[in-house]
């Protein structure tokens, strides 16, 4: 058993000398579980006074044999130096009349010497009086109060969609019943019990949905309590300067931080964003004859989305409304850091989470994460070569193009950018988005869209043989999957085409002007940055007058929409990302 951070001091660094009264001492182990027997040694390792007994099972145990000890004539007359700072005082779970000293680093483990002698000798081991002097001031205590703070305030917003989507539930409910009873009236008493059948149905759809938020708010009441817990005994500690409790609850909070709780309670969450309408059959006007011709309950997505859980959304993440025409700049945020050699030359950005937009800086080789809170880069990855383009996929995970190694790169932002997955495809990867399960990635040499699911299986190639493609950059699925939207640089174009590569609209325009990034309105029609001439273009849903509705733009290349906060960003070939309300 490997124990790191141990350092035998010498006796004159941790006892001092004193009067025959202070050579009295009782057995701590002893005394910790209320019996007080003289002592017989002492244990410099440990700052330790032991009677015979424990003296004896300190020489033999494997987890202190090497400590050096001091019998009681080698003890001398000398006392124990102040050492409350790293005392252990919380009891084992598992041997209750023992104290927790240890952590076992392999497997992540608060325990006493009973349970590393039993079930770790094999391991790498922390002594936690070595270990915790000065935590209170260390990153790891700072770091980890810090991601208790941003815990919380997820929890926050899980608990505002939540509640917010305990209020659409009810009056989604109250709508359908009362179309149900006011088309119920118009009727023959004949539908009564069709009319209970539907109404049944709705019945269980709000108890299952409302039971559902009930046990989401319930987890994060939980969570959020835990949490709290861990910030208080933090903080008391700290002020107490309890060094070796404060460790021990570092590692419990940062156990708990990597528990799935509130990530499950998001996707029970999911199950429950559907909107109920009621919706008469024409047919029931003039025949009542048939079984089932009462009405039905239609699903509709279009009540609350998951991008407003502030997960994450794509460019294709549609704008409520005609947001284009109240477009308001509130202002940029600085995205180039000091370690960037190159002007920052931003081709991909996408949303992660309320206050979070992940950018790809080709011209540095890095991936930065933007907190649109505090105007700053929180996080970057430096890669070997640039990234293109970003796609958010499901379960925290991000898609990279990387157009040099002709590769997109499964990563996951939370863990430090880590490489889930290296999906090749044939071609310099350009533009990608994410939809239904699925990637659409637009690629040169030779030009082709590509869509391949998440393991990387090809579920379909489509060649871009037409001239008119002489430079494709972005894609973007039409909301229904049968056709693709692919912007073409040089060529001042937007392109729709079918899944078997037919041409079915171009858009040209002259203020379209080197077409890059798109976004998507919920009335189908689109958001184009023009590179060129540094302007924001509009696309109408039938492709025939647009206009320009935003420009005096950086060399705008990437556009991206954050549902939850409502707001637009933009950014290119520049050191700012702008923001747009």
């Amino acid at each position: 058993m490997a124990v790191s951070g141990r350092k035998v001091s010498g006796i004159h660094g941790s006892v001092s000398k004193g009067s025959e009264e202070d050579f009295d001492h009782c057995c701590e182990p002893c005394l910790a579980i209320g019996q007080h027997i003289q002592s017989r040694g002492f244990c410099v390792d440990c700052q330790e006074y032991l009677c015979k007994n424990c003296f004896a099972y300190h020489k033999r145990t494997k987890a202190s044999k090497h400590h050096q000890l001091l019998d009681k004539s080698s003890m001398g007359k000398h006392i124990v130096g102040n050492k409350s700072l790293a005392m252990c005082t919380e009891k084992c779970v598992i041997h209750q009349k023992e104290i927790i000293k240890f952590f076992c680093t392999d497997h992540e483990f608060l325990g006493c010497t009973d349970c590393i002698t039993l079930n770790h000798r094999t391991c790498k081991i922390d002594y936690i009086p070595d270990k915790c002097a000065g935590i209170g001031d260390s990153n790891e205590y700072r770091n980890t109060l810090r991601e208790l703070d941003q815990k919380m305030k997820d929890i926050d917003a899980v608990v505002k969609m939540a509640t917010l989507q305990d209020k659409e539930i009810e009056s989604s409910y109250d709508l359908v019943i009362k179309e149900i009873i006011n088309f119920r009236k118009e009727i023959d008493d004949r539908l009564d019990q069709l009319q209970k059948q539907v109404q049944t149905e709705a019945d269980k759809k709000k108890i299952k949905d409302k039971h559902t938020v009930k046990n989401v708010l319930d987890t994060c009441t939980t969570v959020s309590s835990a949490i709290k817990k861990f910030q208080s005994d933090l903080q008391d500690n700290k002020t107490s300067q309890q060094d070796g409790q404060l460790y021990i609850i570092i590692r419990r909070a940062n156990s708990k931080l990597e528990l799935d709780d509130l990530k499950n309670a998001q996707e029970s969450l999911d199950q429950t964003r559907v909107h109920h309408t009621f919706e008469r059959n024409k047919e029931l006007e003039n025949i009542l004859t048939k079984q089932d011709i009462f009405g039905k309950l239609n699903l509709s997505t279009t009540l609350v989305k998951k991008e407003e859980l502030s997960i994450s959304t794509n460019p294709m993440t549609p704008i409520k409304g005609k947001v284009f025409d109240k477009l308001n700049h509130i202002g940029d945020i600085i995205v180039k850091t000091k370690s960037d050699v190159n002007k920052c030359y931003i081709t991909g950005c996408a949303v992660l989470s309320s206050h979070k937009v992940m950018l790809a800086d080709y011209n540095n080789n890095k991936l930065k994460v933007v907190n649109t809170e505090s105007k700053a880069v929180t996080e970057e990855k430096t890669l070997d070569l640039g990234p293109w383009d970003i796609a958010v996929l499901p379960q925290d995970q991000i898609a990279v193009t990387m157009p040099e190694k002709r590769k997109i790169l499964i990563m996951t932002p939370a863990s430090k950018f880590s490489t889930i997955r290296k999906i090749p495809v044939k071609g310099e990867c350009k533009g990608i988005t994410y939809h239904q399960g699925q990637l659409y990635v637009v690629c040169w040499d030779p030009h082709s869209v590509h869509i391949v699911d998440i393991q990387g299986n090809v579920n379909n190639t489509v060649s871009l043989d037409n001239q008119i493609f002489t430079s494709p950059y972005y894609i973007l699925p039409g909301e229904d999957a049968s056709h693709i939207y692919i912007s073409n640089y040089y060529s001042d174009c937007v392109v729709s085409i079918t899944l078997q590569g037919d041409i079915s609209a171009v858009y040209e325009h002259q203020d379209l002007y080197g077409p890059q990034g798109m976004l998507m309105l919920d009335d189908g029609s689109l958001l184009v940055s023009c590179y060129y001439n540094n302007t924001l273009h509009h696309i109408p849903g039938d492709w025939k007058q647009g206009q320009t509705i935003l420009d005096r733009l950086q060399c705008p290349w990437s556009i991206c929409y954050n549902q939850h906060q409502q707001e637009v960003y933009i950014c290119g070939s520049c050191n700012q990302l702008m923001m747009m309300k």
